[in-house]
């Protein structure tokens, strides 16, 4: 039987403004350029909109999205893309604001996990599963193929030191400290297991992975969400067969993140030693083994990931890349920077290397290097425009979060005070009316027709 499960990305957004060529504002007064007008509206930097998600100011003035609950991929696409979207807009209002007033600058906005001084920002993933499931299993199991996948998912970063310049896979590789953990920015863990189900807690727990690079490629995107999904309806059958633990989890993420032939040896605490590429071999072959396969791929976007999968494995055996090269982020930034240093015969200590590194993740699409790319038919895109414009006002029509968009709309439309979370809709007047919708698949509720009607 296919499972439904509800998915959500979150995105923190690097941000910079330089000013007259050179000085640079703080992030703090970028951001409160940036959140001037929701913050009007809104009465707080952190608000969640009428299409279901939620923006908010994170800690170090980072600007983050979350999309709305999703259970479909085209959804989670489309709502990821919106976030991009949404943020842009701010920042074009905010530099012409900016300007206005007589600062001359530019504000970039980055979706990407570094900065220039070390800083690390995240991109989260979340995937509902049933209480009833052994979680501690399904989480263990999980961490090697997450550990393992960034050589397919990686958004690719180039690095300088005082000697060398250098390209890796994942830009949040070297910023991971443990494998499981409560924690979230303390110890920065593959898996965040703090257990907060924004759902009825005696029926769901969410899997909260924040291992993952920000991608900019839908492509890569779509792959990310699937084989994971994919790998945890194997995990979540107890007569699965995977048993791979990796001996020193933290070495082997780093360790694979420089490896570009694939060729470093992983040891498994069982004594044998796999390459990061084997072991995505051995989950796939698992992967292709459940026994609803064919129905899930009936879908075709599961169908289309599920596919770049296979051809990502076989390109990579083969060391030939020109089957992915348009899907796979850190492979269509790679081949654009060593096309640079060619064309211009830059050196690898060449500090515009590092720019152009940056640059390929500006949402800004008349600034950013992914969007000329793109534009160039040098990027494959899975969505329309349409379908990424209409999720900016709009949210999934199939869970909750049509609920919250339809309160949120109504109640800003007769001017009234409300407060919403992922969980709760209030009316915030001398009845304190309030909803509790806990089951995040529920899209249409008396009880908050009731509540608008009640507006």
């Amino acid at each position: 039987m296919t499972i439904r499960r509800i998915l959500g990305i979150e995105t923190e957004y690097g941000v910079t403004c330089v000013v007259d060529g050179q000085r640079r504002l703080s992030p703090d007064e970028v951001a409160r350029y940036l959140f001037r007008r929701v913050v009007a509206w809104g009465r707080s930097s952190n608000v969640f909109l009428p299409n279901g998600g939620r923006l908010y100011l994170d800690v170090g003035s980072h600007p983050e999205y979350a999309t709305a609950e999703c259970d479909s991929l085209s959804d989670l696409i489309a709502q990821d893309q919106a976030g991009d979207r949404i943020i842009e807009d701010l920042v074009i209002e905010a530099e012409t604001r900016l300007n206005n007033e007589g600062t001359l600058g530019q504000i970039h906005i980055f979706k990407n996990n570094t900065d220039s001084v070390g800083n690390s920002y995240g991109c989260h993933e979340n995937y509902s599963i049933q209480r009833k499931n052994d979680f501690e299993s399904i989480v263990q199991h999980l961490v090697p193929f997450l550990i393992t996948r960034q050589i397919f998912t990686g958004a690719g970063k180039w690095t300088r030191t005082s000697k060398e310049g250098f390209f890796q896979i994942s830009q949040r590789a070297e910023h991971m400290w443990e494998s499981i953990s409560s924690a979230t920015t303390r110890s920065r863990p593959i898996i965040n297991t703090r257990d907060e189900p924004h759902a009825d807690p005696e029926l769901y727990r969410r899997l909260h992975v924040i291992v993952g690079d920000s991608n900019m490629s839908q492509c890569t995107t779509a792959l990310k969400v699937v084989i994971t999904e994919l790998v945890l309806q194997v995990l979540e059958n107890p007569s699965n067969n995977i048993d791979i633990q990796i001996d020193n989890p933290i070495r082997a993420i780093r360790d694979i993140s420089t490896d570009l032939d694939f060729k470093r040896l992983i040891k498994l605490t069982n004594g044998k030693e796999f390459t990061a590429l084997q072991i995505q071999k051995e989950y796939f072959s698992a992967v292709a083994k459940l026994p609803d396969l064919s129905e899930i791929l009936k879908k075709p976007l599961y169908s289309y990931a599920f596919d770049l999968w296979k051809r990502s494995i076989e390109s990579f055996e083969k060391m030939d890349f020109t089957t992915v090269e348009l899907e796979l982020d850190w492979i269509i930034k790679k081949n654009y920077i060593e096309q640079y240093k060619r064309k211009h015969n830059v050196s690898d200590l060449d500090s515009k290397l590092e720019l152009l590194d940056i640059s390929y993740h500006n949402i800004r699409r008349d600034r950013g290097i992914f969007y000329i790319l793109e534009n160039s038919g040098l990027v494959k895109s899975l969505i329309k425009e349409q379908e990424i414009a209409w999720a900016q006002n709009n949210p999934p029509a199939t869970t909750r979060a049509a609920l919250r968009g339809k309160f949120i709309k109504e109640a800003q439309e007769k001017k009234r005070d409300f407060t919403v979370d992922w969980v709760h809709l209030k009316i915030n007047d001398q009845n304190q009316k309030t909803v509790v919708c806990q089951d995040p698949f529920l899209s249409v509720d008396k009880r908050v027709d009731d509540l608008i009607a009640s507006l």
